[in-house]
Parts: C-alpha cells; sequence; structure tokens
C-alpha cells in the first residue's frame, strides 16, 4: 500500500449463506471469513448473509455468529449490481464501483483494513506472511492456494454433507494436506536456521521431533517466557513462538562453531512445521483451522479409528488453539475445540502419492528430439506453418495528443519510451475492439493492470460498460484514480481472480497477460460466447494446470508432445531486442505456432480466430494478437 493513501470509509461485506448444521455455517468460505473477522476483532464492514435459497433457515444462526458483529440478511436481488457479477464473498467499497472478490482476496484485504484501523496490531499484519505473499498468487498458479482457498473447503463441504452416512470416504485433500506438513519447510533464512538446529541437535544428541514436542509447546504457550526454559523447545517452536510473543527471532550468536558452518547442505537437518505455511502463524492457519475442525468433529465421532492416520494434522490443530486470541475467536463463533489424544507420528506411506508422479510420463518420450527445430519441420511435415492473419488497419492511432491526459500510458508512471510503445500497442487493441463493439455492449479488460487497456476504451465508448479485473490491488487503486480524474461512470473495477467473475459480455481483452492467464481469458470468453483479442506474454510460463493441458488443438495434438510443446514456448520467449536477430526470428516463429494451437482449438469450439501481428513489430517482443469471433 505504499503510496497510496489509506482510506477508512466505510465498505459492506457480503457473504453467502446457505445453511447450517451442528454449528457450521455452509458454505464454509463464510464460516472462514467469519472467523478471521472475530480473530481481528474488526467491526468496520458492515456484514450482509446473502441467502441463497428462499427457505434458508437463520433461526439458528445467532448461536454460531460473533456477537460483537452486526449482521444484515438479504437476498440476492438486494447485491449491488458490481457484486451480482462476482462469486462471493466480496468486498464493495461505496459508490458500487470498486469490488473485491474471491476468499483469499477478501480475506487479505480484511487483514489489511483490520491493521490500517489500528496500526498497534502488528500482530495482524503479521498473518500476511513473509513479504506479505500468504495466499497471493492465485490458485490457478498456485497449488497451495488452491488447496487453502477451494479444494479443502469444497471437499470438507461435501464430507460434511455425507456424514450421514455410517462411513463416509476421507477427502483427498485432508490426505494432501497431511502429507504437506510432513514436507520440509522453506524460509528466507532456511540455511542459517538449518545450522542452529543442527548445533542443537549436537548438544543434546539425538533432538525430538515436532510431534514429541507437542504437549511442551502447548505449555509453552500458557506460561510466560520466565517460566519457560527455551533450551527445552526445537529450534522451530523457538522461532515460531518468539515471533507470536515478541516479534522477534531468538537470538543467536554471532558466529558458529566451525563444525557447524563447515557442515555441507545435506547434512543439514530439514526444518519442521509448526503451522500451516512452516514456522509462522498466518492467514492459512486461519483459513484451515474452521475447516479442519469441522472435519475432526465428525472424524471423532463417527471414524474415530482412523484419526491415527493424522497426527501431524492433529498436532497442528491443537498447536493453532494455543495461539494468543484463537480460542477468544473461536468462541464467539461457536466453535468448541476437540481435545484429542497425543497421536504416534508414522510414517504416511500409507496414504496415496499425490503429484510426485504427475508429469513423469512426458520426461520419458523416446521419440523426442531436443530443440525448436525439429519441433517445427514436424509440424511443417503435418501441413502447421508459421503463418499470420493480416493486420486489418497496421497504420491506424489514436490521436493521443487530442486524449485527456489522464487516458494516456504516459500517466501509468513510466518512462516516455515505454509509454510510447504502450500507446503504439493500444493502438492495435483499440482499434480490433471499437470496431466490434456495439452500443450496450459490456467489455471485460482482463489482468488489467494499472487499467491502461480498459481507461482507454470506457473513454472511447461511452455507451459500453467496461469492467477492469486485475488481482493486484495496487494496480488497480491507481486505474481507479485515473478513472476518477476523467469522471468515467462507465466503468467497473474487480480484483479478483479471472474466475470469481461470472457476469455475461461481449468482448473481452487482454494486453500481455502471462503465462496460461490469456488461456484462462480465451476460456472464459468460449463460455460466455463473447468475442476476445488478447496478446500473450511469457510464454515460458505455460504449463499444464488444473483446467488446461497442452497441446489445446486436437491438431497438434496429434503431432506434437507436450515436452515438444514446452520446447516452443521456452524458445517463444527468446524475441528481445538485445538477441541476435536469427534468434528472435525462430523465436517471433514459435510464439505464432504456440497462438496458432490456441487459435486452433477456440476454431474447434465454434470460433473464428486469427493471429496477428501487431504495428509496428518494435513496439513488444510479444507482439502478437489472438483474435476472436464467435461464429
Amino acid at each position: 500500500m505504499k503510496g497510496i493513501k489509506k482510506n477508512l470509509t466505510e465498505e459492506y461485506l457480503y457473504l453467502d449463506f446457505s445453511h447450517q448444521i451442528e454449528g457450521c455455517i455452509f458454505p464454509l468460505h463464510t464460516s472462514v471469513t467469519l472467523f478471521l473477522l472475530s480473530y481481528c476483532d474488526c467491526k468496520i464492514f458492515k456484514v450482509c448473509l446473502v441467502l441463497t435459497g428462499e427457505s434458508a433457515d437463520t433461526s439458528l444462526l445467532k448461536n454460531v455468529l460473533s456477537q460483537h458483529v452486526e449482521i444484515q440478511i438479504i437476498s440476492r436481488q438486494e447485491l449491488p449490481l458490481i457484486v451480482q457479477n462476482c462469486c462471493l464473498p466480496a468486498v464493495v467499497e461505496s459508490p458500487d464501483s470498486f469490488c473485491r472478490a474471491g476468499l483469499a482476496v477478501v480475506l487479505r484485504h480484511i487483514v489489511q483494513r483490520a491493521y490500517d484501523a489500528e496500526p498497534s496490531k502488528k500482530g495482524i499484519l503479521e498473518l500476511l506472511g513473509f513479504k506479505k505473499t500468504c495466499l497471493k498468487a492465485c490458485a490457478e498458479v498456485s497449488q497451495w492456494t488452491r488447496l487453502c482457498e477451494l479444494t479443502i473447503p469444497l471437499s470438507i463441504e461435501n464430507f460434511l454433507k455425507e456424514s450421514c452416512d455410517q462411513h463416509p470416504a476421507i477427502p483427498t485433500e485432508i490426505l494432501q494436506l497431511e502429507k504437506k506438513l510432513s514436507e520440509p519447510v522453506r524460509v528466507h533464512n532456511d540455511d542459517k536456521l538449518r545450522r542452529q538446529k543442527l548445533k542443537q541437535q549436537k548438544a543434546a544428541g539425538a533432538g525430538p521431533t515436532l510431534a514429541q514436542e507437542k504437549l511442551k509447546s502447548q505449555a509453552h504457550m500458557q506460561e510466560t517466557s520466565e517460566d519457560q526454559d527455551p533450551s527445552s523447545q526445537s529450534l522451530e517452536l523457538q522461532v515460531a513462538f518468539s515471533k507470536l510473543t515478541v516479534q522477534e527471532h531468538p537470538a543467536a550468536p554471532n558466529r558458529e562453531p566451525a563444525h557447524i558452518r563447515r557442515a555441507g547442505a545435506c547434512a543439514l537437518p530439514p526444518l519442521e512445521h509448526v503451522f500451516a505455511e512452516g514456522l509462522y502463524f498466518t492467514l492459512a492457519d486461519l483459513v484451515l483451522l474452521p475447516c479442519v475442525h469441522h472435519f475432526l468433529v465428525v472424524i471423532c465421532k463417527k471414524l474415530s479409528k482412523r484419526l491415527v492416520e493424522f497426527p501431524l494434522l492433529a498436532a497442528w490443530y491443537q498447536r493453532v488453539q494455543e495461539v494468543p486470541g484463537v480460542k477468544t475467536a473461536a468462541s464467539r463463533c461457536g466453535i468448541q475445540f476437540l481435545h484429542l489424544p497425543e497421536l504416534p507420528t508414522t510414517s504416511i506411506e500409507q496414504h496415496p502419492k499425490f503429484s510426485e508422479a504427475a508429469g513423469a510420463e512426458e520426461h520419458s518420450d523416446p521419440s523426442f528430439i531436443g530443440g525448436p527445430r525439429p519441433t517445427m519441420t514436424k509440424l511443417m511435415e503435418k501441413g502447421i506453418e508459421v503463418m499470420f492473419s493480416p493486420h486489418p488497419c497496421p497504420a491506424w492511432t489514436l490521436d493521443w495528443n487530442r486524449l485527456p491526459a489522464a487516458v494516456s500510458p504516459k500517466e501509468g508512471k513510466m518512462s516516455s519510451d515505454r509509454a510510447l510503445r504502450k500507446q503504439q500497442q493500444l493502438n492495435n487493441l483499440v482499434y480490433v475492439v471499437t470496431h466490434q463493439a456495439r452500443p450496450g455492449d459490456r467489455i471485460v479488460d482482463f489482468c488489467s493492470g494499472g487499467g491502461h487497456v480498459g481507461i482507454v476504451l470506457a473513454h472511447m465508448l461511452p455507451s459500453c460498460q467496461v469492467t477492469l479485473i486485475e488481482n493486484k490491488e495496487l494496480s488497480l487503486i491507481r486505474a481507479k484514480k485515473r478513472s476518477d480524474e476523467l469522471g468515467l461512470s462507465n466503468i467497473w473495477f474487480i480484483q479478483a481472480n479471472m474466475e470469481y467473475f461470472t457476469g455475461m459480455f461481449n468482448i473481452g481483452v487482454a494486453l500481455h497477460a502471462c503465462g496460461v492467464a490469456t488461456d484462462m481469458v480465451i476460456e472464459h470468453c468460449i463460455k460466455t460466447r463473447a468475442s476476445f483479442v488478447t496478446c500473450p506474454c511469457c510464454y515460458g510460463f505455460v504449463q499444464n494446470t488444473s483446467k488446461f493441458s497442452f497441446p489445446k488443438s486436437e491438431q497438434f495434438k496429434k503431432t506434437l508432445s507436450y515436452k515438444e510443446h514446452m520446447i516452443l514456448c521456452r524458445f517463444a520467449d527468446q524475441t528481445a531486442v538485445q538477441l541476435p536477430p536469427q534468434r528472435r526470428l525462430i523465436g517471433k516463429q514459435c510464439m505464432c505456432l504456440v497462438d496458432l494451437d490456441r487459435a486452433r482449438a477456440a476454431e474447434e469450439r465454434g470460433y473464428s480466430v486469427q493471429v496477428i501481428s501487431m504495428e509496428p513489430e518494435s513496439c513488444s517482443p510479444k507482439n502478437n494478437m489472438i483474435v476472436g469471433v464467435p461464429i
């Protein structure tokens, strides 16, 4: 938030409410959000529960809602228009033109706002983790964010619904979380801490594991630092608890003994999990706690013999309860923590293996030949060649000198040379969009950044509604500031991952959407049967995800393996002006082939698609446009 004036105006927080079972509000996203509000003691939001069905029973809500949060119950029809286009939870600032949507974005915003309201509560801001990155990456590219934000809440909801059966299936995502807690911790000062742990272990013989330290850790949280001998704690617990109490790490000697300094990395003991993300208590722990609690309630009632399969999860559950403020927040929300027996730590080999084998098949292709030329030759043999559609109007340009200053990318804090290239890029996209748009159309600028595309379109097309969707808050705030200077009334700002935008629209546009984000934009447009105008970027980051596999089109799948397609993507990134001309040419050809695969995939789903090279080509090393119109 550096450089942005903090605004503590009133905001509305909208949460789904479908039903309630045994003290648990559904959906679990709502339970998690209310739990965070209680933990942060945050009273600055006007909270609205949005009924997902007319028959929702709200009579028992008072038993599971924090009494210090005033809550209003409304119907979906009463939502502001901008929120009706988003998945809940969502937060809206008056006058209803700036919305934050999706669990991770909303929770991070609550933490920041709670800290802004009371800056003395520095522990609240620590929830965002190292460099404030906790749950910041979108679920499409981060398996951890996806696990916390989507799959665990949804899988446990289904588990609770099925718990009326005698033997509901254990969610795969819970097994993944147990496995995650067994993995070594990586932190920014990893080497230093591991050497301190090695020293501690050598001084004490074989050091105890964290699971063996569980009961000691609970006692530590309940006693004062004077009553507890720090040397009796594992290094991980010392570091974690010092962070929670005095916001400082335990003092370390200036120089380790020689045998500790000389130890190789492979000789250093791994760091074990104290909390969900590693050594420190973060927002992820508060997201997972209500979900895991309701899971363990069912396990203890109906599947108690299976509790031994989750020793690390049980240890984490007990440890998190002892964090200052957690029990108070839980009691406000009607959560009564379980007292679990101490479980032996056992190998988790009995659980299925996850992800390690994923993609292994791709690395064992006996026919694979490296480099882009054999792959390009293979495509040519199947009749697939580098081919661009003609540019519809290569000389067209906006009259930037006659436009208001705030429309120009020069207002986006960039050098004059870069601003000129940005104007040239915008000329290409704006020409295509303005010649497709009709009065009343809804246009969405995906991955909008500072709003360079969306603001120009909103200014040029006053009869169209333009929506900017961006995950980075700072960029969107700057875009809104520029829009306010222009007095634009046909523009919305939504901070969210694009999958949380559910509204209908006519044209989707994205300038330099990174990696698979371009594929996400095209997919979003195809599902809505909207036209799309995209300029891809960061081809080297393209990879298989939970939603996409490459190559995408049937034509390319019959010719290339995943590994061969990745070769094209890697070389497509080699188009920088500093590179030799021949290498840039190969890079441009690889870009075209990757985008032709995207185009063919869209054509297979009923679109007319062109791959066009922007003019002038010097406007960007990533100068392809993919233009698709539904047939």
